[in-house]
């Protein structure tokens, strides 16, 4: 389910061009954007043509406390509009331009392209960035959903357990650079108060049952199995009550050792119902596994860029066995493995489904965000190892991939994803003024 977002919506027009025209196309939008999933739309009526009159939009959209505005250019129109309209109500917009009408006598009757112009000089001349434009009869919905990651941050209660990974230095963040950029606040909890928070006996019973439909688990014991129930329950009340958005984990080296397993079969378990939970205290591949759930992605999972076949242009993205288990091919059978940690590294197994993907990362480097992200083919393959993995086909070379990642200094985790949802991240860069890699 996409994150609900509250759209302000307003149509300027001229006199001297066709407005009743605009007036009209306006009403069909009004009606078009009410059928949209989890959007409130809150529209000024009538369309505005005076500067007056976009002052009081800009107040209108600021009380009820807009997320975004889209500023459909019905006709051309007076440049004061959209600056009043900015000057008091400072969110991110959309210009919207529509497609001309037929000539009616030989004369232009909107011109609102030209109108869209006007207004993304106006606004890049007084230091305005944080805009997009589109010419259509339909709302950009890739623009939309940029709103939509940019909301779910805002709201985002996000959680890390204990620290990040020993050694991973390249996964830390700068936690009030990152509450200036996208509005989150990270809240620190200690392993033990995971390890000896309140279970729920429904909720124990019911990953029970679930663990042993899914999963082989010949290679694991019933303390082991019963453990894993255990702790999904533990996180999920600790989340639900803590009210955590997206929890990341030190996982390792004490986890195991402190709890009897380590947490990544009961990871698989939660986020196979939209928990976000991120590996080895990685507070950015969690906001970005989050961006692509608030844009409508599916269980978005954590991935390494494993091993390459630079000749092939494919790479093994792999972890501990964290996926949503409702992402395995169906083709494999599903196991619960221990192959770390001494025999208490529990962590789930499978190859995950074919399809076209999408991962992204947004990575903290010095204070500033930026923006890595690729399309690829999740192929078919054999189950030949532990943990949860897929073999990716990239959209580019291997080699160019491979020189991007390393030599920017992205760190070695992403958000992974079935669809295509680079459009939304670039978008959302721009609004952002977030550097693409």
């Amino acid at each position: 389910m996409k994150q609900k977002v509250k759209l302000g919506v307003v149509c300027l027009t001229r006199h001297t061009f066709d407005f009743n025209a605009a007036a009209e196309l306006y009403e069909g939008i009004k009606k078009d954007l009410s059928n949209i999933e989890n959007l409130e739309v809150c529209a000024v009526e009538k369309i505005i043509m005076t500067q007056d009159e976009a002052i009081e939009a800009g107040k209108f959209f600021a009380s009820n406390l807009v997320d975004a505005i889209a500023v459909i250019s019905g006709t051309f129109h007076l440049g004061h509009l959209v600056l009043e309209i900015k000057k008091i109500c400072d969110k991110p917009l959309l210009l919207w331009g529509l497609p001309e009408l037929p000539y009616n006598g030989g004369k232009i009757r909107l011109n609102s392209v030209c109108g869209v112009n006007l207004n993304g000089s106006n606004l890049t001349k007084a230091g305005y960035s944080d805009f997009t434009y589109t010419v259509s009869s339909k709302i950009d919905e890739n623009w939309l959903d940029a709103i939509r990651m940019m909301v779910a941050l805002k709201n985002a209660s996000v959680g890390i357990i204990g620290y990040r990974a020993d050694g991973f230095f390249n996964v830390g963040i700068d936690e009030l650079a990152t509450y200036k950029k996208f509005g989150c606040l990270v809240n620190h909890y200690e392993l033990d108060e995971i390890w000896g928070y309140k279970e729920s006996a429904d909720s124990v019973a019911y990953y029970e049952e679930k663990v042993k439909k899914i999963f082989n688990l010949k290679a694991v014991t019933e303390e082991q199995v019963k453990k894993v129930c255990v702790l999904a329950s533990k996180l999920k009340n600790f989340m639900t009550d803590k009210n955590i958005k997206i929890m990341a984990i030190r996982c390792w080296p004490e986890f195991a050792a402190g709890f009897g397993i380590s947490p990544c079969a009961a990871m698989s378990l939660l986020q196979d119902e939209g928990y976000i939970l991120a590996c080895e205290g990685d507070i950015d591949c969690g906001l970005t596994m989050l961006c692509h759930q608030a844009a409508g992605a599916e269980t978005p999972f954590m991935a390494d860029l494993s091993q390459v076949n630079l000749e092939e242009g494919t790479a093994l993205m792999w972890h501990d066995g964290v996926a949503a288990c409702s992402l395995c091919d169906g083709v494999c059978t599903p196991t619960l493995d221990t192959y770390f940690a001494g025999g208490k590294g529990v962590t789930a197994g499978f190859v995950m489904k074919s399809g076209a993907m999408n991962m992204a990362r947004l990575d903290s480097i010095n204070g500033t965000y930026r923006l890595f992200q690729e399309k690829g083919t999740a192929l078919p393959m054999e189950k030949i190892l532990a943990g949860t993995y897929a073999k990716v086909k990239f959209e580019h070379p291997m080699k160019d991939v491979l020189d991007r990642v390393i030599y920017t200094g992205v760190a070695h985790h992403v958000s992974m994803v079935y669809g295509d949802f680079s459009k939304t991240f670039e978008i959302f860069a721009k609004l952002l003024g977030i550097e693409m890699l």
